[in-house]
């Protein structure tokens, strides 16, 4: 009995230490947009500002086109969940419902895509891009971020709707359902949560991305928010904290508030695909 008291507590200790590992970077980055430059160079840096203020969030907006940005990553974010999400529903469907050879290929291509560099598949991407006179186009990246969403897309999806079951489907057969109507009023309304959670997912991955934002988009009004804040870096290196800061926090914000709404959803759906009907 104490020894099971003495593992549990040394397991939420080691939580906890996780926990905290895991909130400084982001806890600091609130103390820093918040500090006026007095404090950001000061020797002996606090947690708490001493003297709190808005201006970084002010020098920020007034030095880089922040709003713009955002708005190219809303627009390359949405549609890249979308796509993603409606190329995937059908796709994982039948992986889930039709074991063959080729669904089993195909599920191993989903896990084996997952170990790819972004090195090493974005010259053939900025190849086809540059074919199709789509680079330095969002259309182009969210073709790019729809490639590079769908195998998780997939994955995720896969196991939502193995944890349907097939007995639902059968059921709606037998009482004179068509295929075409058992998917739309059987087992689209069980797989919305599944299907939602894949979207906000897929949107965050592609918020968040750099790499192929950076190497895609040229001109400033097309370049996403993550990029642009490569700009409050200097040419010798030197980074304007104060604003930096502050920009990237209005850029995580986003994602925190996703991630906090779908993170049981998320958890569900990995587990449903672990478990066998």
């Amino acid at each position: 009995m104490r020894t099971s008291t003495a593992g549990r507590v040394g397991q939420y200790a080691a939580l906890l230490a996780y926990l905290l590992f895991l909130a400084f970077p982001f806890l600091w980055l609130i103390s820093t947009a918040f500090k006026p430059p007095r404090e950001l160079g000061s020797l002996h840096p606090t947690w708490i500002p001493k003297d709190p203020t808005l201006a970084n969030f002010r020098q920020a907006f007034d030095e880089q086109p922040l709003l713009h940005a955002a708005l190219n990553s809303l627009v390359a974010a949405l549609g890249a969940a979308l796509i993603a999400v409606l190329l995937a529903t059908p796709l994982a469907y039948v992986m889930a419902r039709h074991r063959t050879r080729l669904a089993r290929a195909a599920t191993g291509w989903v896990v084996v895509s997952q170990a790819f560099p972004l090195v090493l598949v974005i010259i053939p991407l900025f190849l086809v891009l540059k074919n199709l006179r789509l680079i330095n186009s969002v259309p182009g990246l969210v073709m790019v971020y729809v490639v590079w969403a769908l195998p998780f897309a997939l994955w995720m999806l896969v196991g939502y709707v193995r944890a349907v079951p097939p007995e639902l489907e059968e059921a709606a057969a037998v009482d004179g359902a068509g295929r075409l109507r058992t998917l739309v009023s059987v087992t689209a309304p069980l797989l919305a949560p599944g299907i939602v959670a894949t979207a906000l997912f897929a949107f965050v991955t592609a918020w968040n991305e750099f790499f192929f934002a950076l190497v895609l988009l040229k001109t400033p009004e097309k370049q996403t928010l993550p990029v642009v804040l490569t700009h409050f870096i200097g040419a010798e290196g030197v980074a304007d904290l104060g604003p930096l800061a502050a920009a990237a926090f209005l850029a995580t914000l986003p994602s925190l508030v996703v991630f906090a709404v779908i993170q049981r959803r998320i958890t569900g759906g990995m587990l449903a695909g672990a478990v066998k009907s």
